[in-house]
């Protein structure tokens, strides 16, 4: 084979693996969020809760 491909193979593979790191990260992020924001209504629930006693 000629090392050209080898060249293409390898940038073609660290495309592939940066896009999914950039995933993964990008879903860790949002999941983070949705975590801050259950617990943001939980509170105020919590907070209704008490109010309304």
């Amino acid at each position: 084979m000629d090392d050209r491909n080898f060249t293409f193979l390898f940038y073609g593979f660290a495309a592939a693996w940066g896009i999914l790191a950039a995933y993964v990260v990008t879903l860790a992020s949002r999941e983070s969020n949705l975590k801050r924001q259950i617990e943001n209504l939980k509170r105020m629930l919590e907070d209704k809760e008490t109010s309304k006693s």
